[in-house]
């Protein structure tokens, strides 16, 4: 069953033409047909010429972004000992050990992010089927399990952004508020776009970024030239 869409969705999308924008071109138009009331994030959506059931090609990372996103993570740390106080120097929100572990057990899950030591990895790996289902669970790859917990948790804050593809070879993301100048946008948008060309697998054959669209929370997707995002 199709999705209804209001009139004002639809009088903004007949504003995009059916042809591919600069992504300057396109940051402007999503302020132009912007019809809410509240700051929409800026999310990007990329096809990525992968198989995501092989191993060897999937594609994950993390990227701090030169502007932020806008929004401001709440970090939970697990940890023992001094990395206790390095987490609460470097402004974790919520920090513990295996009291916090036995409460996200019982289905607390009032944070956006998960950090933790290798050392209490052991412990944290039975909150798998919990955090593994909203993408919270902590790794080696994203930079989440860590010895340098004052580190790890000031990027989080300052608006680092974790990317992983779905089944489907799609990677989503959101990288700015609408309220940004464009510029800086367009920062965010091609520092994205750099960290997924970075994360190339070495199996990966053809054209590895087949597409890319920009959208606001409440906007219809524009199609973005990518070449305009310095992909040749």
């Amino acid at each position: 069953m199709s999705k209804k869409r209001g009139k004002k969705y639809l009088n903004a999308l007949k504003e995009v033409e059916q042809r591919e924008y600069s992504i300057e071109e396109a940051i402007e138009l999503l302020k132009k047909i912007k019809y809410s009331n509240f700051d929409e994030s800026v999310d990007l959506a990329m096809k990525l010429g992968v198989d995501p059931k092989r191993s060897d090609q999937m594609v994950r990372g993390t990227v701090v972004l030169p502007n932020g996103t806008g929004k401001t993570k709440r970090v939970v740390v697990i940890a023992s000992g001094e990395k206790i106080k390095e987490a609460e120097s470097a402004g974790a929100d919520y920090i513990g050990g295996e009291e916090l572990i036995e409460k996200i057990s019982k289905g607390w899950l009032d944070f956006e992010a998960v950090v933790t030591t290798p050392d209490m990895m052991k412990s944290v790996s039975k909150l798998g089927k919990v955090l593994g289902a909203r993408g919270l669970m902590p790794s080696p790859k994203t930079g989440t399990v860590t010895f340098d917990i004052a580190k790890a948790v000031k990027e989080i804050k300052s608006g680092r952004v974790e990317f992983r593809i779905d089944k489907s070879a799609n990677l989503h993301a959101s990288v700015a508020k609408l309220s940004f100048p464009t510029e800086k946008i367009v920062e965010n948008v091609k520092a994205f776009v750099e960290a997924v060309l970075k994360a190339k697998p070495p199996a990966s054959k053809g054209k590895y970024i087949q597409s890319l669209y920009v959208s606001s929370t409440m906007s219809p997707s524009i199609k973005v030239s990518l070449a305009s995002v310095g992909i040749k």
